[in-house]
């Protein structure tokens, strides 16, 4: 059996939130000791899962040295955020992995290219994953392919976020600016003003 069908089911899995070795195997039509055979525990799979989901997005706008090296980081983080909310359920899971498959490591030997200080590479990678992660925590349950519009995700927001004006008078002046903060226009103004200060 190839690896990739095994990950294929695990994705599968995941995102409907029951990946186990044993659910895995069974779906692969395995004993969960063959299933060993191709990954030895969970973790490992996870971490195959991320790089696989890393190579889903698209390497070559970071590599791409014709553009200005933050403009090259924006790029390739906008088209990550669009790949693993295609899998909101994964994130949680994907960000605990090792991120050290073959994949994985372009994408940090790719971003050191854009941004030599590794500590600046660090800092995007935690605000790039950070906030991919908070904005698929309130669509995990959503399942794969079924994450509505982002417009539609923001009125709910803005529609949910009640505050008392008298308590919380800031707060409550912002509440348009809170409800979009899952949006590609903050994920981009973010991004944009680390780069600066990097």
């Amino acid at each position: 059996m190839d690896p990739r069908t095994v990950l294929d089911a695990a994705l599968d899995l995941i995102d409907a939130g029951e990946l186990t070795m044993r659910a895995l195997a069974a779906r692969v039509g395995l004993t969960p000791g063959a299933l060993y055979t191709y990954f030895p525990d969970r973790s490992a799979i996870v971490t195959a899962l991320a790089d696989r989901l890393l190579g889903e997005a698209d390497l070559g706008l970071l590599e791409n040295a014709a553009a200005p090296p933050a403009e090259r980081i924006v790029a390739f983080a906008l088209n990550l955020r669009e790949v693993l909310m295609r899998h909101p359920a994964a994130v949680p899971a994907i960000l605990g992995a090792a991120f050290n498959g073959p994949v994985a490591l372009r994408v940090g030997e790719s971003l050191l290219g854009a941004l030599p200080d590794p500590r600046a590479a660090y800092a995007v990678m935690v605000y790039v994953l950070g906030a991919i992660a908070l904005e698929a925590a309130e669509q995990e349950t959503a399942g794969p392919g079924s994450v509505p519009p982002e417009a539609e995700r923001i009125a709910a927001r803005r529609a949910a976020f009640t505050v008392d004006p008298a308590a919380f008078p800031l707060t409550h002046a912002a509440a348009d600016a809170v409800a979009a903060y899952i949006s590609t226009e903050q994920f981009r103004w973010g991004l944009r003003r680390l780069l600066s200060a990097l």
